[in-house]
C-alpha cells in the first residue's frame, strides 16, 4: 500500500475534489458523537465480528487490517479524524441482532466492516438494511447472503459458489482423490460451502458427517471412526479452523493418513496450533482471496509494523473495505444515503484487490480470486497455487 491512503489515480482534478471533499466533512454541522480522537467531524466506522471465541483469529485479522487503515488515515487527516467501533460478536448468529440494533442508535456511523461471518450476517444484516448502514463484508460467503433483497449489502469477496467449486476442482483435478469424505458443522457458512464441493465431486463423496458448529465440541470421535472406515483418502471440512484442528489431530491419532481440505474459515494458523504441526502438514486450504504476503505497495510492511504480526486472512481485503469508506468519507458523502450510493458505485483499486459491486452487492465476477494455500511441514500456511476452475 502506498503510504497515501487516498488512492491518486492520475489526475489534478481529482485530487481537488478530495480536498474539497475533506473541506466539506472538516465543516460538517454534525454535532454527534466524537469519533474518540479530538476531532471535529465525529463519523464513525464500525467493525462487526467475533474478537472473541473460537473464531476469534479470523475476526482479529479482519478488525487490525481496518484499524490499520483508519489509523493512515487519522494520521493524514488530523483536523477531520475517523473512529473505528468495534463490536464483538463472537461471531455468534444468537447475539448479533441485539449488538446490531445496539450499533445502528449511533447515528455517527457510517459504514459497517462486516459481519465478518455468514450465519451473523443472515441475523444482522435486516437490522442494518431497515437503518440504512452500509455494509460491506471482506469475509462472509455465504452465497444467498446478496439474495434477501437488502439494498445496504456488499461482499468484497468471492462468494462461496465460486470457492466451493475450485476447492472441489483441487481435490478432483490436483490431489486426484477418488474417494472423499465431507463433513461440516452445520453453520451457514460451512453447510453451504460443502454443498457447493458435494456439487462438483458428485459419486466421489462416500460419506458425509456433521459435527458442532458453536466451537465447543472436543471429541470427534464417532466422526473419526466414520472417516477411518470408510476407504476415504480425502477429507473436506466446512466450517472454522478450531473445530477442523481438533478433527484433524484425532485423525491422525486413529491413523488415517489422508488429506484434509478446508475452506478461509480453517484458513488460519489457529487450525495448526489445534491440529498440531505434524498432523496439519499437507492439509490444502481454500480462500477466496490473493496471498495477504503479496498485498500491493507498503502493506505487509505496515501491517508488520503496527501489530507486530504477520497480516492473515483477510487483513488485506478489510484494509481495502475501510479505505472504500475513508475515501467515501473524505470525498463528502457523510450521510448514510450519501455512502450508499458511493459504495454502490465505486470501482476501487486496493492492496488486495479491486472492487466494484454488482446489483445485488456482490463483487463483480471479473473479479474473482480464489487461491489454495498448504501447511508445511513446519505447521506454516504458506501459498500453493491459484485454485483451478471447476
Amino acid at each position: 500500500m502506498r503510504q497515501r491512503l487516498v488512492r491518486v489515480l492520475g489526475s489534478a482534478a481529482l485530487a481537488g475534489a478530495l480536498v474539497a471533499g475533506a473541506a466539506a466533512c472538516g465543516g460538517d454541522d454534525d454535532t454527534g458523537a466524537s469519533g474518540g480522537n479530538g476531532d471535529k467531524c465525529g463519523k464513525k466506522l464500525a467493525y462487526f465480528g467475533a474478537l472473541t471465541g473460537s473464531a476469534a483469529n479470523l475476526g482479529i485479522n479482519i478488525k487490525n487490517g481496518a484499524k490499520l487503515a483508519v489509523d493512515q488515515y487519522n494520521e493524514k487527516n488530523k483536523d477531520c479524524t475517523v473512529e473505528l467501533k468495534e463490536y464483538d460478536s463472537e461471531g455468534s448468529p444468537d447475539k448479533a441482532p441485539g449488538l446490531a440494533r445496539q450499533l445502528v442508535t449511533d447515528k455517527t456511523i457510517l459504514g459497517v466492516i462486516g459481519p465478518a461471518f455468514s450465519g451473523e450476517s443472515e441475523a444482522a444484516n435486516p437490522i442494518f438494511n431497515e437503518a440504512g448502514i452500509t455494509v460491506i463484508t471482506p469475509s462472509a460467503t455465504r452465497p444467498s447472503l446478496s439474495t434477501k433483497g437488502w439494498k445496504v449489502f456488499h461482499r468484497g469477496v468471492a462468494n462461496d459458489d465460486a470457492q466451493g467449486p475450485a476447492a472441489g476442482a483441487y481435490i478432483k483435478n490436483i490431489l486426484k482423490a477418488e474417494k472423499v469424505y465431507v463433513v461440516d458443522d452445520g453453520s451457514a457458512y460451512g453447510t453451504g460451502l460443502a454443498d457447493a464441493v458435494k456439487t462438483v465431486l458428485g459419486a466421489t463423496v462416500i460419506g458425509t458427517d456433521k459435527v458442532g458448529a458453536d466451537g465447543k465440541q472436543t471429541d470427534f470421535s464417532a466422526t473419526v471412526t466414520k472417516v477411518s472406515s470408510s476407504g476415504a483418502t480425502a477429507l473436506f471440512y466446512g466450517g472454522y479452523y478450531q473445530n477442523a484442528g481438533l478433527l484433524r489431530k484425532q485423525l491422525t491419532e486413529k491413523g488415517w493418513t489422508g488429506t484434509m481440505i478446508g475452506g478461509d474459515g480453517v484458513n488460519d494458523p489457529g487450525f495448526v496450533k489445534a491440529a498440531g504441526n505434524a498432523a496439519a502438514a499437507g492439509t490444502i486450504l481454500t480462500c477466496p482471496c490473493a496471498p495477504a504476503a503479496q498485498a500491493k505497495g507498503s502493506f505487509v510492511q505496515d501491517y508488520k509494523a503496527k501489530w507486530n504480526q504477520n497480516p492473515g486472512t483477510y487483513s488485506d481485503v478489510a484494509f481495502d473495505v475501510a479505505n472504500i469508506f475513508l475515501q467515501g468519507i473524505q470525498a463528502g458523502n457523510t450521510d448514510n444515503a450519501k455512502m450508499l450510493e458511493y459504495v454502490n458505485g465505486t470501482n476501487y483499486t486496493g492492496v488486495a484487490n479491486t472492487y466494484k459491486f454488482t446489483n445485488t452487492g456482490e463483487l463483480d465476477p471479473s473479479l474473482f480470486i480464489v487461491w489454495a494455500f498448504k501447511v508445511d511441514q513446519a505447521g506454516a500456511v504458506v501459498p500453493d497455487q491459484a485454485a483451478p476452475k471447476a
